[in-house]
């Protein structure tokens, strides 16, 4: 399982939006790491950002 799976698995088993400290620390994955998965997870369209800082799977 690619560490973009692991974000996306971990944001859906949340059942609301997460920071991407808050990723970090669920996956054990460094948080600049979690970032580049963000903005890459964001630009592809599996994820949205319902509030600042905050980031959700798409539905």
């Amino acid at each position: 399982m690619s560490n973009e799976e692991v974000v996306l698995e971990v944001m859906k088993k949340a059942g609301k939006p997460l920071k991407s400290a808050e990723i970090a620390e669920m996956t054990g994955i460094p948080k600049k790491e979690v970032d580049k998965i963000i903005k890459k997870l964001k630009k592809e369209g599996k994820i949205v950002s319902p509030k600042r800082c905050y980031y959700a799977p798409a539905e």
